[in-house]
């Protein structure tokens, strides 16, 4: 197992421009580089969106980013979530999934989260209690399903 991860949720006026760096190219080596999906990562949802970092040994590893209902779905939500390649097998994107459920639960209560999924992680996702909703769609050229969970 690996060292401990240690969760911190940020507004975006909270991140310092070196977290904000990390944060950027994380997302860049993993969804641009990995996944070779040619895409608009800085779109505009950022400012509204809280942050939740994982780090490890004080650095950034980890991430994903947290909306209230009505700034990307009706419902409350969770996206660019995200782990370094080299990190994954110590099974954090579990511990990340967990950590956004707890955020979007403490910061806006119980509810309904809705997420956009990449369909091969649906099985990843239903191990959380998500379910999927309706059909397949592509998202930037790569298929995805919305899934939801219901917060209690």
């Amino acid at each position: 197992m690996g060292t401990t991860i240690n969760f911190k949720v940020k507004r975006f006026d909270e991140l310092s421009l070196n977290e904000l760096y990390a944060i950027l190219r994380l997302r860049a080596e993993v969804f641009v580089v990995e996944q070779d999906c040619v895409y608009q990562d800085v779109d505009g949802k950022d400012e509204k969106a809280l942050h939740l970092i994982g780090y490890k040994n004080e650095k950034i590893i980890a991430y994903t980013r947290i909306f209230k209902g009505g700034d990307y779905f009706e419902c409350p939500s969770f996206g660019r979530v995200v782990v370094q390649e080299n990190e994954r097998k110590y099974g954090y994107g579990h511990d990340l999934v967990k950590e956004s459920v707890k955020a979007i639960k403490d910061h806006f209560g119980k509810s309904t989260i809705k997420i956009s999924a990449q369909t091969y992680l649906k099985k990843f996702y239903s191990t959380h209690g998500f379910h999927q909703e309706g059909d397949e769609y592509l998202e930037d050229g790569i298929p995805h399903i919305a899934m939801t969970k219901q917060i209690t």
